[in-house]
């Protein structure tokens, strides 16, 4: 049976999700996941991300399923707060990065 997430590899044609440090022990110590199943969306591309990365999901979003205001997600370089929201396109070789927020005084 296959996955749709593999770690660190995957095909020519997935989605590249770059994840931070304080979330890869969710992901066995990796800090890419390759998404080979289709999203068109960025919201979809989590949903998929949540069915064998829960907890991962469980950080990044809220239980009204909105981006955590903590929780920086960008698509290709443009932050999706910006250009769409969950709604923002993914291609197939998209890269989606996610970064916590830096605050301090």
């Amino acid at each position: 049976m296959d996955l749709p997430l593999e770690m660190s590899g995957g095909g020519d044609e997935g989605v590249v999700v770059l994840l931070p440090g304080q979330l890869r022990d969710l992901t066995g110590g990796e800090a890419r996941v390759h998404v080979d199943e289709p999203a068109d969306t960025v919201g979809a591309l989590f949903q998929l991300l949540r069915a064998t990365h829960p907890a991962v999901y469980d950080r990044i979003f809220t239980e009204r399923r909105e981006v955590r205001p903590h929780v920086n997600v960008f698509v290709d370089g443009a932050d999706i707060r910006w250009v769409g929201g969950l709604e923002t396109p993914v291609r197939p070789r998209s890269e989606v990065v996610v970064i916590p927020a830096v605050s301090g005084g």
